[in-house]
């Protein structure tokens, strides 16, 4: 392949095209060759990013999936570019229903089947509420929200929900008493009761995720909270409260964290914690269009004025802690190669084993900048794939703003596939995983990329709505620029979910929203778990609605299908919550996969029960877990729908 500078492909005909053509080639041609030439694979890879990055920002094209037409480079090193704002596609034509209004907020119909009603009120949800900033968000730090995650942390075999609350100035000063987060308790009829307080998890910081997992093996959930400031260690007491540990820990930080993931990295049977840095943000010196020297073209959308970040901005530091096992953490970020060289803006992370070698591997999605993807060496450091890997950049060779990383197999492969959100103008990338941590963007192929492009994403999540034994997709969406609403763009701030139905892994469907229905309703959506909250072998969807009360999904759907759920509990040389672990089950001659998981869709963290669709088999043919500490055991088949405890060390080996 013939490598041309940045010079030479904006001096090519149709540059643009060039540039995509050049850098799909060049991507394909040595990623799959990773193994053998990764280091040249990278230096190319890298070239024709910077190249296609500059080339894109020329496209004034409406309507084309390859422009950026938001910033024309991105600030490298921590230091500000040029240009501010978020990395998205070119400003796209506005699509509009059949009564004017903008897809993102209408295309509803008015008949068709009821997948998931919210029940927020009659679930009690809506006692709570969730505050960030002003309602203008003239800045970045009142725009992002914050996330969910679904834990029993009483340990009754019933789902809870904890909610973080954001803050407001008054409250950060002193003058007014801050927002809580919720802990709501499930009372198992249907209802929750809020019990932060009592439980010692209200936080009353400016909070933005967190990320479950029992990260001292005793067999009790714990919570680690990510704040703009320092974070917290919520350590379970076993008896409904919980003691922030952060400081003595050594985990709590400063500055603003975002979306952490727990995972045992090292394979020492302790679960290890990773915490992505945002942007290094003073509140004292907020940078606003036209404010404190700062131009107004810095921070533009669409060429109106709005808030300034994240490009432009000084990133902050990733950090990696590893657990010590007497309750202390030591930050291992610069030795294990994670640390963020580039001061990226990372929104969320996840460890998860992306090339099925056993040993978690790092995802990182960074707002606006490339992402990353750092294997896991198995000697306690990571190598950097980011660009080899083809996770770095979307398929035109562009980075994009990540907020939500979703993990599933789609295809029933055995690989695991990951499935971004990203910024409005945009489109959500699916990227297949093709072996040996190779992946490719499939959106446009699969059919599932152009309806999210008016849309702005954020928390994300393959599940089996229906339990038919394939993994759909659920997004999380809404707006970061209120003026979105004034403006004919055809996107709005409050945005309806969109779900997507895997027809047996080769396509994916948008769902229709039917009118009354969960699908139809508009949020100002943030951070979105899912899990049985019920238990009743259907998975529900819970999403933290910016400035407004949570919405609950309940799944309604009309299918008959068959289901298993499993609690994995690890044994000595695995975490306690097997963390990490990855079920392959065979049924109706399909085997699935599933992993435990802490993390991933923004902020946020799902039910840690694997729960596996069957279609219409009765019967399970395999259960074959593979455990953190590297150990293979098939389990005997038990009877369907129902909730399953598998305990390693009681399966047989193979």
């Amino acid at each position: 392949m013939i490598l041309l500078l940045p010079q030479q492909l904006s001096t090519s005909p149709s540059p643009q095209h060039s540039a995509f053509v050049l850098w799909d080639g060049g991507f394909q041609l040595f990623a799959k060759r990773r193994l053998v030439c990764r280091l040249t694979a990278m230096v190319i890879c890298i070239a024709l990013a910077a190249a296609s990055r500059g080339l894109v920002a020329q496209s004034t094209t409406p309507d084309s999936h390859t422009a950026d037409t938001q910033s024309d480079k991105p600030r490298e090193g921590g230091q500000p570019s040029a240009v501010g704002g978020v990395n998205t596609g070119g400003a796209h034509a506005a699509v509009l229903d059949s009564e004017h209004r903008p897809i993102t907020a209408g295309g509803y119909v008015k008949d068709g089947p009821v997948l998931f009603k919210d029940i927020a009120r009659q679930a009690g949800l809506t006692t709570w509420k969730h505050v960030m900033g002003t309602p203008e968000k003239k800045f970045i730090i009142e725009a992002n929200g914050s996330g969910v995650c679904l834990l029993d942390y009483d340990n009754d075999g019933w789902l809870d929900i904890y909610l973080v609350n954001g803050s407001t100035y008054d409250a950060e000063s002193g003058k007014t008493a801050p927002p809580k987060a919720a802990l709501f308790h499930n009372n198992h009829d249907g209802t929750f009761t809020n019990v932060a307080e009592k439980a010692g998890v209200a936080n009353g910081r400016w909070g933005f995720g967190c990320a479950v997992a029992d990260y001292d093996n005793d067999g009790w959930p714990d919570i680690y909270v990510t704040n703009f400031g320092k974070n917290r260690l919520y350590h379970n007491n076993h008896d409904g409260t919980f003691t922030d540990m952060a400081e003595k820990a050594g985990v709590a930080l400063g500055n603003w964290s975002t979306g952490a993931t727990w995972g045992d990295y090292d394979g020492d049977g302790r679960l290890d914690l990773f915490v992505p840095g945002y942007v290094h943000y003073d509140l004292a010196n907020q940078p606003a269009s036209g404010d404190k020297g700062v131009a107004y073209s810095f921070c533009q959308f669409r060429g109106e004025n709005v808030m300034c970040g994240p490009r432009g901005l000084q990133g902050e530091p990733d950090h990696l802690f590893h657990n010590n096992g007497d309750g202390t953490f030591m930050d291992v970020s610069e030795k294990a190669g994670v640390a963020d060289k580039n001061g990226y803006y990372g929104l969320t992370s996840l460890f998860v084993d992306v090339n099925n070698d056993g040993r978690p591997d790092l995802l990182v999605g960074n707002d606006s900048t490339p992402n990353y993807l750092y294997l896991n060496k198995g000697d306690g450091t990571f190598e950097d794939i980011s660009y080899a890997s083809g996770y770095a950049l979307n398929e035109n060779g562009r980075e994009t703003a990540t907020m939500g990383i979703a993990a599933g197999d789609y295809q029933n492969n055995g690989l695991v596939d990951l499935y971004n959100t990203t910024f409005s103008d945009d489109y959500n990338p699916l990227y297949r995983n093709d072996g040996d941590a190779n992946f490719t963007d499939i959106s446009y192929q699969l059919g599932i990329a152009e309806p999210t492009v008016p849309f702005l994403g954020w928390g994300d999540a393959f599940f089996d709505y229906d339990n038919d034994g394939w993994e759909d997709l659920i997004v999380a969406n809404g707006h970061v620029y209120p003026i979105v609403d004034k403006e004919p763009w055809g996107t709005s701030f409050a945005q309806r979910p969109l779900l997507f139905h895997n027809i047996e892994g080769k396509r994916f469907d948008l769902v229709p929203a039917v009118e009354g229905t969960a699908l139809a309703q508009t949020y100002v959506g943030r951070g979105l778990a899912v899990g049985d909250l019920f238990n009743d072998g259907k998975l529900d969807v819970v999403i933290n609605v910016m400035d407004g009360v949570p919405a609950l999904l309940r799944n309604v759907s009309p299918d008959k299908h068959h289901w298993i759920e499993f609690k994995l509990i690890g044994g000595a040389k695995s975490p306690r919550d097997a963390v990490g672990a990855i079920v392959y089950l065979t049924a109706n001659k399909m085997r699935q996969r599933g992993d435990v998981l802490s993390g991933g869709s923004y902020a946020s963290t799902s039910d840690p029960r694997l729960h596996f669709g069957l279609g219409d088999a009765t019967v399970i043919d395999e259960i074959e877990v593979h455990w953190p500490s590297g150990a293979t055991e098939h389990f005997p088949a038990p009877q369907v729908d129902r909730i399953v405890t598998i305990k390693e060390g009681q399966g047989t080996k193979p």
